[in-house]
Formats: C-alpha cells, structure tokens, sequence
C-alpha cells in the first residue's frame, strides 16, 4: 500500500508539472490528483524539490525500460545503449517542462544537493548495466559522462532560444560511444552521422 501511494504522488506530480510548470503545482494540486492526504506526500518525500526529482527519475527509468524491452531479443550493447540514449533525448522533447524543472533544481546550488534516491540509484543501475554490456572498464565512472553528456544535451534540446535540433546533439552522443547513426531510433533517417571527431579546445 506503501509504495502504491508513493508510485501514485510521483505519477501525479509529473501529469501536473506536465500541465502547469513546476512553480504553478503545489503539494496540495499534488495530493488532490493523487487521491491522497496531503500529509503523505511529506511523509513519502521531505520536500517538493525531492518529490520532483524523484518523480523525474521514476519517468525516465520507466521511459528506458520499456524502450529497451521493445528491442528484439538478443539485441547487442551497441543497439541497447543507442536505445537508451534515443529515450532520454525524447523525454525531453516529450516532457519539455518536467526536464526544464528537474534541470533546473539539480543545477540550483540554492536549493540543495543532489540526493540519490532510490528511483536515481534504479535508473543509474539501468545505464550502468548498459555501459558494462557495451565495454567499458569502468561503468560507474562511465555513467557520471554518460549522464553529464546526456544533461548537455538535453539543454541544449531546451534552452529557450537558443535550441538546437535533436539530429546534430544525438549525432554527437552517438559519436561519443562509436555507435552507428542507424541503431535506436533515428530523429532523421536521412540525416548524415558525425564523421570527423569533435574539435578539442
């Protein structure tokens, strides 16, 4: 029952954050569209920013799992990590003001730390998981680049005014891990890969 509530506010916090924006939605709206006492939502989560960030983290985890249980089986690491990379750079453009908002907290030294709760820890097992399959000799160290580049990108998918197209940021990612523009989900099938490695400064 626990965890039901606790799946239930996180839900509802990303269908409102969807709707309204992160500083429009209150614990109140929150609780009311989750059928529950407001009181729970505090005694599940400390404070709205760890609700919000740990209901962003449920979302792309589940985003991920079920965009790589669509893959065939016996899908190699090459496919499965251009798969996940394909999902994280969708929910941006999916959940424009939910991604906004959690980027918008984590990187807000005002409002506190980064804390890893247990929906970040699954979601990190997830790309870690992946990053081993795909070779790397250290997937705890490789998922910290993986994740810093994927926030990158996800920014640069968002930033009001000046944002750039999804075909040169996964072209970029893709690039990173050597991966073949034709695994995933292609934004522009006709759309060239990157061919020449980025500039070094």
């Amino acid at each position: 029952m626990r965890q039901r509530s606790r799946l239930r506010i996180m839900q509802a916090t990303v269908e409102l954050v969807d709707l309204h924006g992160y500083a429009r939605t209150t614990l109140g709206d929150i609780a009311e569209r989750a059928g529950l006492a407001r009181g729970l939502l505090t005694y599940y989560f400390d404070s709205k920013r760890l609700l919000m960030q740990a209901a962003t983290h449920r979302m792309m985890h589940q985003k991920l799992s079920a965009a790589l249980a669509e893959l065939p089986e016996g899908a190699g690491p090459e496919a499965r990590l251009a798969r996940a990379i394909d999902a994280v750079l969708a929910l941006a453009l999916d959940h424009p003001r939910v991604m906004r908002s959690h980027l918008a907290l984590i990187l807000d030294p005002d409002v506190g730390a980064f804390v890893k709760d247990p929906e970040q820890r699954t979601l990190g097992g997830i790309l870690q998981g992946l990053l081993g399959d795909w070779g790397s000799a250290d997937p705890v160290a490789e998922h910290a680049v993986l994740r810093s580049a994927l926030m990158g990108g996800v920014i640069g998918l968002l930033l009001p005014g000046a944002a750039v197209s999804l075909p040169p940021i996964r072209a970029d990612l893709f690039y990173r891990y050597g991966l073949a523009w034709e695994l995933g989900r292609p934004p522009v099938p006709e759309a060239p890969p990157r061919t020449q490695p980025p500039t070094r400064v």
